[in-house]
């Protein structure tokens, strides 16, 4: 808990923040990566370009100090940026290096204004934030086996083409050892380097196929013209079968484990975001083969439909799986129910009442505006905030809370 002297400069620091945060995360980059050129190979570089990453930092730092009263809301954003630095593989004594260039940087930007008592407040504050995540990455590393930042070397024994821009990626350990098994929903690092950058990038993709198989496998889109495709490009035009990848555990807390087996579950994902709802679909197919799954999915067309041959086979396979989709602009040789049942972006009011029961679990998955629209529309239609979940992306880890 906040001390009672620290409080009243942390509630005040609100508004400065929403009016100087991006300065503040701008100079602390600046900063960091001039003290610590090491640490770049952790960030993802190209957000650093855009200035996505400062823009996320200054919401996580604005959202924090908006809510620190409220550990209940933090809660769970706890548990995602732990699982996302154990996939990073951040370790404790990284805190105290972040947390000197923050309070430096805060000093920098706001001059005179930067009292030692407002400085002393953020110190405590990052100090509590620092070690709840501290001790939650601490239990995830445990739980996993390996020591903070400790990757595992695999093979890539299949690549496979899904759709004109996802690639799936087979992988399994190259030392002939059965791969952990993970919660369907969940994702793992890739570590690639970058020769233009002279730096290592890692990158997460979700695991898309089911546990128990004897293998991993991601689904990478590939992103042309974009920076943040970097890596994705990399791992498509360099990367063939029998090369090595070096990865991190599974994380993620994007998952259905909670859930009980007679719940129904519906599935809904835009583009990419099929990737971890398949896993989570062949998961609930192969543990509860009784409970009813509706898969939602929307995309381009059939040819950027990734995944549409294995989903075809389930839906085949399982009496009580039904599947819905949605293609914004169809080729002239997708069909009509065969392939599709809505032109457009997908539209929950106009779904049929069977596929969007009241009392199911709800998981959302796409490009931030998809699933904002979705959860929206769910909401509209009765379902209530607890049934739905919905996977973050990228560094916009702490924005819901704002």
């Amino acid at each position: 808990m906040l001390s009672a002297v620290s409080r009243p400069y942390i509630a005040a620091s609100v508004p400065v923040l929403r009016e100087h945060g991006v300065t503040i995360t701008l100079c602390f980059y600046r900063r960091l990566f001039a003290a610590h050129p090491e640490l770049k190979n952790i960030f993802n570089m190209p957000n650093q370009e855009s200035g996505i990453q400062q823009q996320a930092l200054a919401s996580a730092i604005f959202a924090y100090a908006a809510n620190i009263d409220h550990p209940d809301a933090l809660a769970p954003v706890i548990s995602r940026i732990a699982h996302k630095h154990v996939s990073l593989g951040i370790k404790a004594e990284h805190y105290p290096i972040v947390g000197k260039h923050l309070l430096d940087a805060i000093a920098e930007v706001l001059g005179a204004a930067a009292t030692p008592a407002l400085l002393a407040a953020w110190s405590e504050a990052y100090g509590m934030l620092a070690d709840a995540l501290i001790a939650a990455e601490r239990a995830l590393y445990q739980a996993h086996g390996v020591e903070p930042g400790e990757y595992r070397s695999v093979t890539v024994v299949r690549k496979q083409k899904e759709s004109e821009t996802v690639t799936s990626f087979y992988l399994q350990a190259t030392d002939g050892a059965v791969l952990p098994s993970f919660q369907p929903g969940q994702y793992i690092s890739v570590a690639v380097d970058v020769a233009e950058l002279s730096l290592r990038q890692l990158r997460q993709y979700s695991l898309s196929d089911a546990p128990g198989n004897g293998h991993w496998r991601i689904s990478v889109k590939r992103e042309e013209g974009s920076p943040a495709g970097l890596v994705s490009n990399l791992l498509h035009d360099q990367y063939r079968e029998g090369d090595v990848l070096w990865v991190s555990p599974p994380c993620g807390d994007f998952v259905m484990s909670t859930e009980t087996a007679d719940t129904p579950l519906v599935l809904i994902s835009a583009g990419v975001g099929v990737t971890p709802m398949m896993s989570m679909l062949q998961g609930s197919l192969q543990q509860h083969p009784d409970r009813p799954v509706n898969f939602l999915y929307a995309t381009l067309d059939g040819r950027h439909h990734p995944l549409k041959r294995e989903l075809d086979r389930l839906l085949l396979q399982h009496g009580r799986m039904q599947s819905y989709v949605a293609y914004e602009r169809p080729a002239a040789n997708d069909c009509v129910p065969q392939d599709y049942q809505q032109q457009g972006h997908l539209r929950l009011a106009t779904v049929p009442d069977a596929l969007l029961p009241q009392n199911a679990a709800y998981f959302l998955c796409g490009p931030a505006p998809f699933m904002h629209a979705q959860h929206q529309a769910l909401l509209a239609r009765g379902v209530a905030e607890r049934q739905i979940r919905q996977e973050v992306f990228g560094p916009s880890l702490l924005g819901h809370l704002q």
